[in-house]
């Protein structure tokens, strides 16, 4: 707990320091971002509400009026995931930042995670022991990153003789197996569209989508999300067409667009996965103290 609150205090110092303005993104929402498989729906008054999966889209308006802008709170998936990586309940951290392409957004991921892992190795020295953690290990996680292309990672796995299908999503072992091969996170860029969320931009050909994950070393899996949005409307009001969402649900997002937009770029960290790569701990439960998963409501 006591590096988890320094990482949360590095993390609101990065940005901060950095001119981003906190806006508190809502809990409850009238729509889905990361799918509506995945949502916990409730009663509001008289219709339907959703517990968050992300803030993202409503600091898209935020960056929109103030430049740069970040929220930070808990995040809710309904995911049927038992894994050592997942909780119902999570708390993120999402910055957006106007005027941002793929790059920019990179550049930013990167300074941001070697802020926290320095930051914890500066103020956490005695917890670290404690646990046991080998801080040399961290110590390498220095700028610049390694950087591919979704082509070349599904290339290293195949070279690996790991088994994979393109245009699937990287699973726990494929995550291991390219994250082994690098002593800094790998960002992973320029993903089949198919692979990601309606709002993500496309490249030129109009095939890739300008997204990008970073994974953990040491089998941590991805600890961010991230990419450049989609900025024109009317492909934006096709492409939650194509994935079956509500355009009603969207208008406010999509009024976001309506008479003229900017490039524009964010990214989600999840604070318990973070956590649980620093403290060198095997389940992500143990990054919270009172976890939510799918079979813990108490205490």
């Amino acid at each position: 707990m006591k590096v988890r609150q320094n990482v949360i205090k590095s993390i609101r110092d990065f940005f901060d320091t950095r001119d981003f303005v906190l806006i508190d993104s809502p809990m409850f929402t009238g729509n889905a971002v990361e799918g509506t498989t995945t949502l916990f729906e409730t009663e509001y008054f008289n219709r339907s509400a959703y517990l968050t999966q992300s803030g993202q889209l409503y600091q898209e308006a935020g960056a929109m009026a103030f430049g740069k802008t970040y929220c930070f709170g808990p995040c809710f998936r309904a995911e049927k995931s038992k894994t050592r990586k997942h909780l119902t309940e999570f708390w993120m951290v999402e910055p957006e930042m106007a005027f941002y392409d793929l790059k920019d957004n990179m550049d930013l991921i990167e300074e941001f995670i070697v802020h926290i892992v320095s930051q914890s190795i500066e103020n956490c020295k005695e917890e670290l022991k404690i646990l046991e953690r080998d801080i040399t290990l961290l110590e390498k996680v220095k700028s610049p990153f390694p950087r591919i292309t979704y082509d070349e990672a599904v290339k290293l796995l195949h070279d690996n003789g790991q088994e994979f299908k393109y245009g699937s999503d990287f699973g726990a072992p494929d995550e291991e197996l390219i994250a082994s091969k690098f002593d800094s996170p790998v960002m992973i860029h320029s993903w089949p569209h198919e692979t990601k969320a309606f709002y993500m931009k496309r490249d030129d050909s109009d095939k890739l989508a300008l997204g990008v994950d970073v994974i953990a070393p040491e089998g941590y899996g991805e600890i961010v999300g991230g990419g450049q949005r989609e900025d024109d409307h009317d492909t934006l009001v096709k492409r939650i067409e194509d994935h079956g969402l509500p355009l009603s649900a969207f208008k406010w997002y999509l009024d976001l667009r309506k008479y003229g937009s900017v490039t524009h770029s964010g990214f989600g960290l999840g604070l318990e996965r973070t956590v649980s790569w620093i403290c060198g701990i095997d389940h992500v439960r143990q990054t919270i103290p009172f976890p939510r998963t799918m079979g813990r409501l108490e205490p």
